[in-house]
C-alpha cells in the first residue's frame, strides 16, 4: 500500500507513520523535498507518482526511490543520468493511459512496447511495471476490464522479456478491482488521510 500524501502535511505522514505505513507517494517536487526534509529522522520511502517536468528531473532523480509515471523516453534519460552514482538505482514504472484520456498522462498500448524496450536498458534505473489511472467506472465489472488490459500488457512484456514485478494501480474508490486484476502496489490517498482539497 502506497500512502498518497500530495496536499497533506509532514504531520499527517508522521502520524501514519508511526503507525508502521512507510510508503508514501507525492505528485509535486517541492512539496515533496518540504516533507522529506521535516520527515528526514524516519526511515521512509519517497514515490513520486505525478507527472514530471523536464526541470524537474534532477531533484526527483536525488531524492525519489520509485517513479511511477515515466512516459517519455526523455524523461527517463533526464533521470538516468541524473541518479546519483551512491543510490541505488531509480525504481522505474512505465505509465500506461489504457483510457485513451487526452487529460491524462501516460503511453497508448502501441507506444509501450519501443518505450519499455528503450527504458530498460538505461544506466541508473530499473525497470519494474506499468502504472495505471484508468477513467473511472461505475461498476467492479467495469472497473475489472480497464484494469485487466493493464494486466494483459504487463504480461506481454514480461513475455517479450522484460523482467518485470510491479503493477501500481487501484486508489481508494477502485482498490478492489485493481487487486483482483494483479495490482503490487495500490495507491491509496483519500480513505487514508480524507478528503483533499479540490483545487490542489
Amino acid at each position: 500500500m502506497l500512502a498518497v500524501s500530495k496536499t497533506f502535511g509532514a504531520a499527517a505522514v508522521r502520524e501514519l507513520a508511526v503507525c508502521g505505513q512507510r510508503e508514501f507517494g507525492e505528485n509535486y517536487v517541492q512539496e515533496a523535498l518540504d516533507k522529506q526534509r521535516e520527515l528526514s529522522d524516519m526511515p521512509l520511502e519517497w514515490h513520486f507518482i505525478g507527472p514530471i517536468q523536464s526541470n524537474k528531473t534532477r531533484p526527483v532523480a536525488e531524492h525519489f526511490s520509485w517513479v511511477h509515471s515515466v512516459d517519455r523516453l526523455k524523461i527517463a534519460e533526464r533521470l538516468s543520468a541524473q541518479r546519483p552514482a551512491g543510490l541505488p538505482p531509480l525504481q522505474v514504472c512505465i505509465e500506461l493511459n489504457v483510457s485513451g484520456e487526452a487529460s491524462k498522462g501516460g503511453v497508448s498500448l502501441d507506444q509501450l512496447w519501443p518505450l519499455a524496450d528503450a527504458v530498460a536498458p538505461l544506466p541508473g534505473l530499473e525497470l519494474r511495471g506499468l502504472m495505471a489511472i484508468p477513467a473511472p467506472a461505475s461498476g467492479l465489472a467495469e472497473q475489472r476490464a480497464a484494469f485487466r488490459q493493464v494486466r494483459e500488457a504487463f504480461d506481454a512484456l514480461i513475455r517479450h522479456g522484460h523482467a518485470l514485478d510491479t503493477l501500481s494501480m487501484g486508489m481508494s474508490g477502485d482498490l478492489e478491482a485493481a487487486i483482483l486484476e494483479g495490482a503490487t502496489i495500490v495507491r491509496i490517498g483519500t480513505a487514508l488521510f480524507g478528503e483533499r482539497n479540490k483545487n490542489a
